[in-house]
């Protein structure tokens, strides 16, 4: 039995959040003593936490320091150094790329092992000087650095950033889980209502800009259809972006929902329109769940799941808003070619079950655990 902790900023609603509660349910099933470290408090948790998960929260900072944000990241580094000093871990996951800095800082000269895992392409992140500087520092310093796509691992490679990667898809779990909160779609929707999804928790990153300005222009001619988000709630939306259109073209703008299966049950057609990506779950669990998916090519991952034509539409990364609303207008018009790729898609669940990248899960962090006899 090894001792492992996996570190990430909170465990709100988002990709990397839940892939870090599956990596800490296999290793819990596997008989390893895990700990999740956050800044935050469990109250803004979003996902059920596994069982015999044991968590840790950074001391919370006196009320007079807490509006200096990075100039008291030290003090974070602090609070967790003494917490892997007294805990005497195994091994050290960092989830995302602040918290992987914040990890090999807090790690030096602790002999325990560290591995890095970006879940985003690394190149289209906008971070500031000093982030940029401390990720220089501190990436190389990592036992491995474990990504989604050899395109994420080619990218740190080229900018002498680690020679040591592993690739690790995500993986769908099947069937999708359900937890609070519930938002059911017959709520929202006439039974009548033909439905275009998107889900996700980061406006820009997901493009929510684009797709409703493409949708706003595609539902002129076609009424009956809607456009719903996940992830994101009006108080979300980006004081400097255009205003939501009205009438017959406003997006439902959800909230977060725990019940997003129902959602992709009940969608006829999924878009991602990020800008970015590592692998997207949210258009894995689309896929997974039958849905006919359309997708812009972004660095990286919608590639990795979408064969054009055959399981997704795939649009090339440059696309413009009048491209993408053309795609939109063509599947909004073909039931059958919605049918076809909603069924083409299906076959993610067996590319990427859990059995096969839990599997390679292990034999990647085999060098640094012990497995139980």
């Amino acid at each position: 039995m090894s001792r492992i902790v996996l570190v990430i900023h909170a465990l709100g609603a988002g990709g990397a959040e839940r892939v870090s509660l599956q990596f800490a349910q296999w290793l819990l099933d596997d008989g390893h003593e895990v700990t999740i470290a956050t800044s935050t408090r469990a109250a803004s948790d979003f996902y059920p936490l596994p069982q015999g998960l044991q968590r840790f929260r950074e001391p919370p900072l006196p009320w007079h320091l807490g509006s200096l944000g990075v100039f008291c990241f030290p003090l974070r580094v602090l609070f967790l150094r003494r917490f892997l000093k007294k805990k005497r871990f195994d091994l050290a996951i960092g989830m995302t790329t602040l918290p992987s800095i914040k990890l090999l800082l807090a790690s030096i000269n602790l002999s325990l092992p560290v591995i890095a895992s970006e879940r985003i392409f690394p190149g289209s992140e906008e971070l500031s000087l000093l982030w940029r500087f401390l990720r220089r520092v501190t990436y190389p310093l990592a036992d491995l650095h474990l990504v989604q796509t050899e395109t994420i691992a080619q990218w740190l490679r080229d900018h002498h950033l680690t020679s040591r990667t592993a690739v690790l898809p995500n993986a769908i779990p099947w069937p999708l889980s359900k937890h609070l909160p519930k938002v059911e779609p017959s709520e929202k929707l006439d039974s009548s209502d033909k439905l275009v999804l998107a889900v996700g928790t980061k406006p820009f990153q997901k493009g929510f800009d684009r797709l409703t300005a493409a949708f706003s222009s595609a539902v002129l001619n076609r009424p009956g259809w809607k456009l719903a988000i996940a992830g994101i709630s009006p108080d979300d939306w980006p004081l400097d972006w255009p205003p939501l259109p009205s009438g017959v073209s406003a997006p439902l703008l959800l909230g977060h929902v725990g019940n997003l299966a129902d959602w992709y049950a009940r969608a006829d057609l999924f878009v991602l329109s990020s800008r970015s990506e590592g692998i997207p779950n949210v258009l894995l669990e689309a896929m997974a769940s039958g849905c006919a998916c359309l997708a812009i090519d972004c660095p990286t991952g919608p590639s990795d799941l979408i064969d054009h034509g055959s399981n997704g539409w795939l649009l090339p990364v440059d696309s413009s808003n009048t491209e993408l609303t053309v795609a939109l207008e063509a599947l909004m018009d073909s039931s059958e070619c919605r049918r076809d790729l909603a069924q083409g898609a299906l076959s993610v669940r067996q590319r990427f079950s859990v059995e096969l990248v839990r599997h390679r899960f292990f034999k990647i962090l085999s060098p640094w655990i012990y497995f139980p006899t």
